[in-house]
């Protein structure tokens, strides 16, 4: 068994999620791993410690940070369903606000360094690409309580980090997650076509990219607004289509569709592209192209399969 006493401990809220699934399985001996999530764990692991809460009721959540002291929190759970924000803004407040500032609480009065992920979709979309120093512009509900969720966390200062995540592709690595690339492949597999929004424009990182780029902000004296973004400017019908053709599929498959044409769709932004300049400069994760980081999701899935 791996020498507990030796290892810094790692909080990862969220933790059935589709990131912190891949900060789950990546994280090293390094760590002691303390997971949060409302569910039982997919996995058991001598350095990985598993905890249920219910995100309605955060004092759970902020006991067990309080009783662990961890060196460092990666703060992922969220409400992130954009148009569940928009017709639910009171749940949609409570998970990436309320509790979002409890975290930020206990992680000042236990000295922890605490690691929130963010999302390019705060930004209004008429000036991409976005640099860490540009200006908030959310255009729905859900942006509006990520950058009330980046403020909380940005008065703990040189001990946060805000992780502004863009479009995160990938398979899920630990756990079920909430992959689109899983559903859309399934859809694939069926003989389906998958409709994807023609306009809205990202630069997509793959979720074992984000997952190292995370562990190595937990762990190092990094501080401030970090990027996580890919090196690939591309709409998410050109994206979809890239990604249909590299596991197999015609690209026909992936239909063009206007947003207005989904009933109760909250806005979107239209570009969000990121400058990943900064992250690329600061960390040993490498940043991908979109086809480097689907070998990366191929490789990983592979290697993973009984």
């Amino acid at each position: 068994m791996a020498n507990m006493t030796a290892q810094k401990k790692l909080v990862v809220t969220g933790a059935h999620g589709f990131v912190a699934g891949s900060i789950l399985a990546q994280a090293g001996d390094e760590w002691q791993v303390h997971a949060i999530s409302r569910g039982d764990p997919p996995v058991r692991r001598d350095n990985l410690r598993w905890h249920t809460f219910d995100p309605l009721a955060p004092e759970e959540l902020v006991q067990i940070i309080r009783d662990v002291a961890p060196e460092v929190v990666i703060h992922t759970a969220a409400l992130a369903d954009i148009d569940l924000c928009q017709t639910h803004p009171e749940i949609a407040r409570a998970i990436n606000v309320d509790l979002t500032r409890r975290v930020a609480n206990v992680c000042t009065v236990a000295g922890s360094k605490l690691v929130s992920w963010s999302t390019d979709t705060i930004f209004d979309g008429e000036h991409a690409p976005y640099g860490e120093d540009d200006l908030p512009g959310p255009v729905n509900f859900y942006a509006e309580t990520k950058v009330e969720a980046e403020q909380i966390v940005a008065r703990l200062g040189p001990r946060a980090v805000i992780a502004r995540l863009s479009l995160v592709v990938g398979l899920p690595v630990l756990g079920a997650g909430n992959s689109f690339l899983a559903r859309m492949l399934a859809a694939f597999m069926d003989g389906c076509t998958v409709a994807v929004p023609e306009q809205e424009v990202r630069t997509p990182v793959d979720v074992i990219t984000v997952g190292r780029a995370l562990l190595e902000l937990a762990g190092g004296n990094h501080h401030g607004i970090f990027h996580l973004s890919g090196h690939d400017r591309l709409s998410r019908f050109r994206m979809a289509q890239q990604i249909a053709v590299r596991f197999g599929f015609p690209s026909h498959l992936v239909v063009a569709q206007a947003a207005a044409a989904t009933p109760g769709r909250a806005a979107r932004p239209r570009d969000v592209s990121l400058d990943n300049g900064k992250a690329c400069a600061n960390l040993k994760t490498p940043m991908r192209t979109l086809d480097e980081g689907l070998s990366l999701i191929l490789e990983t899935a592979a290697t993973s399969s009984p």
